[in-house]
C-alpha cells in the first residue's frame, strides 16, 4: 500500500517524517472533562499506552494482524509510545512501530537470508525506514504474486505455479521449454520433477524458453539457449531440455525476470534492473551482442532508485520504481506506437519518467506491457493505457494511438486491482474479482461469445466489456495472463483466489492444459485446467 498519498479526504502522511499532533487530536471538551483513569505506570500522565510495561504484547498484536505500512505510520503520528525508542530487542532505538514493520520484513522468503550489513543497505536504498522496507517488499507481492499460485499464458507454451512453489508445464515444446527432458507437446499440466526441493516463486515464459526464479533468489531457465532471440531468429540453435541455473546470475539475488522480444531482464531483491543482450547501439544503456549470456546493469535513472516491477514488451521495458515520494513508472527502448508513454514516439536509450501518472494525480501500483501498448493500475483503482491502440485494445472506444496515458473512462465505475495485457489484447480484474477485457478477438481469447460471422473468430471489442462466461463460474478471479507475443495465436488464463484455473483461446498445441474436440484449434469459453494450484 501507497505510504505517501491516498485519495479522498483521508489525509496521507510520509513515512519518514512524523509529527506529534497527539493533542491535536483530542476536543477542548475531551482535554476539560477530568475521570479516573488506570496506566501501567501509575501515576503517569494521561495518554501513555497501557501495555507500555510490556512491548511484546503490543510488537505480538501488531505483527499479527498484518498492518500495512501506512497504518504504522498513522500510528506513530498520533501516539507518543508508537514513535519514542521501544528499548526492545533486536534494536533498542527503534520505535515500536519500526520494530512491527522489521519483523514482518523478517517472515519473507526474500529477506530472511539477507545479512545484518545486506539490510542496512537495503533499508537506506529504500529510504532509511523499515517501513519503507515492508513497503517496497509489499509492493513487488502484490503486483507480481511473489510467493502466492500463478498462471503463465506464453506463446504456444503454458507454466503454473502452485502456493508451496511446484512447477506444472503443458503445450508446445519444439525446443524443450517445458522443462520435461524431451521434445514431446503435453496436453495436461505435469510436473517438473526434477525442481523436487526447490520452491519456485516466479515464473515468466518467452517464445520457446522458460525462466523460474526460486525463492532463494536463483533463476533457472530451459528451451532455446539465447537470452536475445528473436521468435523466429537463427541464433540460440541449442536447446535445454531440463531447467539449469544462470550461472551469471548466481551472485545476484533475483526476484522477477521478464522476456521480452530480443531481450531479457531480470530485477534483484533490492530493485535492481539488470538486461541480458539488444543492447546494440546502446538501446537499454549498455553495448553489447545479442548472443550475451552476462547481466548488464539498467543505467541512467533507475540505478539509484528502487524497483519493484517490470514489465517486457516487443523491445521496450517499463519498470515500476517505488520511492518515499510515491510510486512512479519508467520506460525505456523502442517507442514505436507511443508505447513509452512520454507523448512522441521516439526511442528511449536510457530510463525516462513517464510523467504524465503525475499530471492524472495517479499512484500506479500495477504495470503491463504488451506486445505494442501499455497499461497501468493506480492505487485509486483507476485504469490507465498507452500506446498502439489497433482493434480497440486501448479501451477508447477506438483504434487511435496514444502516446501518454490515458484513463479508460469506460472503466470509471470499477476499481481494478489488476491489469494484463498481449498483442492487442487487455484484461482487466476488479477488486470483485469481476473480469472486463477488450482488443482483438483473434483466437478467441477475450472469453466474449459474439462471433464474427462467417468464421468461428470473436468480434474485436472497443471499449471494455465484462467477461460473462467468467462471472458465471462463480469464483472471484485474481489473476490473469494472456499470451503476450505477435506471433502466437493467444490464449488466457483466468485464476481465483481458491486456486482454481481456468483457460480459453487458442489450443493447437495443448497450451489450454485440456485436448479439445476433433477438428478444433481453440475454445471460446472457460473450462477447468485439472489442477489445483492451492
Amino acid at each position: 500500500m501507497d505510504a505517501t498519498t491516498s485519495s479522498g479526504a483521508s489525509s496521507s502522511l510520509p513515512l519518514h517524517l512524523m509529527v506529534d499532533d497527539t493533542l491535536a487530536l483530542v476536543t477542548p471538551l475531551q482535554q476539560s472533562f477530568q475521570r479516573p483513569q488506570r496506566h501501567c505506570f501509575g501515576d503517569s500522565a494521561p495518554g501513555e499506552f497501557p501495555l507500555a510495561a510490556n512491548p511484546s504484547i503490543v510488537l505480538h498484536v501488531l505483527t499479527s494482524c498484518n498492518l500495512d505500512p501506512e497504518d504504522l505510520a498513522h500510528l506513530e503520528a498520533t501516539c507518543t509510545f508508537f514513535r519514542k525508542p521501544a528499548n526492545f530487542p533486536p534494536d533498542f532505538q527503534l520505535s515500536m512501530s519500526e520494530l512491527a514493520a522489521l519483523d514482518m520484513c523478517q517472515k519473507r522468503a526474500i529477506f530472511k537470508p539477507m545479512t545484518a550489513h545486506e539490510r542496512e543497505l537495503f533499508k537506506q536504498r529504500c529510504g532509511g525506514s523499515w517501513k519503507l522496507v515492508l513497503r517496497f517488499i509489499m509492493a513487488g507481492e502484490a503486483c507480481c504474486r511473489r510467493e502466492k499460485s500463478q498462471a503463465i499464458a506464453g506463446p504456444g507454451h503454458s507454466i503454473a505455479v502452485t502456493t508451496s512453489g511446484a512447477v506444472y508445464t503443458f503445450g508446445s515444446n519444439n525446443s524443450g521449454q517445458l522443462g520435461h527432458g524431451n521434445l514431446e507437446e503435453e496436453w495436461r499440466p505435469r510436473l517438473i520433477r526434477s525442481l523436487q526441493g526447490i520452491r519456485i516463486i516466479q515464473a515468466a515464459a518467452g517464445a520457446g524458453r522458460t525462466m523460474l526464479v526460486s525463492d532463494a533468489g536463483k533463476v533457472y531457465a530451459f528451451g532455446k539457449d539465447s537470452f536475445g532471440e528473436i521468435e523466429y531468429g537463427v541464433q540460440g540453435s541449442r536447446v535445454v531440455t531440463t531447467p539449469q541455473m544462470v550461472e551469471s546470475l548466481k551472485d545476484i539475488y533475483i526476484v522477477q525476470a521478464a522476456i521480452g522480444n530480443f531481450f531479457t531482464a531480470v530485477l534483484s531483491r533490492e530493485g535492481c534492473v539488470y538486461s541480458f543482450s539488444w543492447g546494440n547501439d546502446m538501446r537499454l544503456g549498455h553495448q553489447t551482442e545479442p548472443n550475451d549470456v552476462q547481466p548488464h546493469l539498467l543505467t541512467g535513472a533507475l540505478e539509484h532508485i528502487p524497483v519493484v516491477q517490470i514489465a517486457a514488451g516487443y523491445c521496450y521495458l517499463l519498470a515500476l520504481a517505488c520511492q518515499p515520494t510515491g510510486m512512479s513508472v519508467y520506460s525505456v527502448g523502442c517507442g514505436l506506437g507511443g508505447k513509452l508513454g512520454h507523448g512522441s514516439r521516439t526511442d528511449e536509450k536510457y530510463p525516462r519518467l513517464i510523467e504524465q501518472f503525475k499530471t492524472l494525480n495517479i499512484q500506479p501500483v500495477v504495470v503491463a506491457a504488451g506486445a505494442w501498448h501499455a497499461a497501468v493500475v493506480g492505487k485509486d483503482g483507476r485504469v490507465c493505457t498507452w500506446g498502439w491502440g489497433r482493434y480497440g485494445c486501448l479501451g477508447h472506444a477506438n483504434e487511435e494511438c496514444e502516446s501518454a496515458p490515458k484513463v479508460v473512462e469506460a472503466l470509471s465505475g470499477v476499481k481494478a486491482v489488476h491489469v494484463a495485457t498481449g498483442d492487442y489484447t487487455t484484461f482487466v480484474v476488479s477488486d470483485k474479482g469481476d473480469v472486463y477485457s477488450f482488443g482483438c478477438g483473434e483466437s478467441s481469447s477475450l472469453g466474449h461469445s459474439t462471433i464474427t460471422e462467417g468464421n468461428n473468430r470473436q468480434s474485436n471489442v472497443l471499449s471494455p466489456e465484462l467477461v460473462t462466461s467468467l462471472k458465471r463460474v462463480d469464483e472471484k478471479m485474481v489473476q490473469i495472463s494472456l499470451t503476450n507475443s505477435i506471433y502466437w495465436n493467444a490464449h488466457t488464463f483466468a485464476l481465483t483466489d481458491s486456486g482454481k484455473l481456468y483457460a480459453f483461446g487458442a489450443g493447437d498445441k495443448g497450451q489450454l492444459g485440456t485436448e479439445l474436440v476433433a477438428q478444433q484449434s481453440e475454445r471460446g469459453t472457460p473450462e477447468r485446467v485439472e489442477i489445483d494450484l492451492n
